[in-house]
């Protein structure tokens, strides 16, 4: 599905920077002027994990499988001008989606090899937006940034781990996102799609308690961290 969306997002990008080469009268000729201008975006998101391994006694062959389904990304948009070429922004909004991991080292049952884990963030990001100039009515540009990610659905404070059935992540997190989009003015406002990256900085992994012969679902994890695409549909 969510290639689906992207390629769709991609032709009509294509669609909407043919028509506007074409075009001759500039639509929103002053909105690049003001200090600061406000908006809000939607999107879609397939975000994963990231899972790397350490020696560990109780497999020599660790795997774990990561599936994760579409989810959605909303927020607000603020953003100060520091050059003609160069905005700063602050994205604050909620990123949502659905994990299943499934350990095919384990042998059992599925309710024992299988753990489906929900996150819902709070996505505070700070980005930094280099744009081409103005071409008619369409903008090229790349951005980057890093922001701090609150999870609501960690279950990091459950004493509840593996053993009960709870793959439990860390509450606080921190990423960084890369990407390229394309701003179009419209007639009364500004329409920015943009393919983005999200990375996990730090290991979001919550260890099970300690137990006789360790747990089988932790201790073969070294590092692991959200790793994801979405795209961006700004309205400014």
């Amino acid at each position: 599905m969510l290639k689906r969306l992207l390629l769709l997002g991609f032709l009509g990008a294509f669609t909407i920077t043919s028509y506007a080469q074409e075009e001759k009268i500039l639509k929103l000729p002053s909105f690049d002027k003001p200090l600061f201008h406000y908006g809000f975006y939607l999107g879609v998101n397939n975000n994963g994990y990231k899972v790397s391994y350490k020696p560990s006694d109780i497999t020599n062959n660790p795997e774990v499988e990561v599936s994760s389904s579409v989810g959605f990304n909303v927020g607000l948009i603020a953003d100060l001008r520091l050059h003609n070429n160069i905005n700063l922004r602050f994205e604050p909004g909620l990123m949502s989606n659905t994990k299943t991991l499934k350990f095919n080292h384990i042998t059992g049952a599925d309710n024992i090899k299988t753990r489906e884990v929900g996150a819902t963030y709070l996505h505070l990001p700070l980005i930094l937006k280099l744009s081409t100039n103005r071409l008619n009515n369409f903008r090229p540009y790349v951005l980057g940034g890093i922001s701090y990610d609150y999870n609501f659905s960690s279950n990091e404070s459950n004493s509840d781990d593996n053993f009960a059935g709870e793959f439990r992540t860390t509450t606080s997190n921190l990423m960084y996102e890369l990407g390229i989009g394309v701003d179009f003015y419209l007639s009364y406002f500004k329409f920015s799609p943009s393919i983005r990256g999200v990375f996990a900085v730090n290991n979001e992994l919550v260890r099970d308690g300690q137990r006789p012969g360790g747990s089988q679902w932790t201790d073969p994890i070294d590092f692991l961290g959200t790793r994801g695409i979405f795209l961006h549909l700004s309205f400014e």
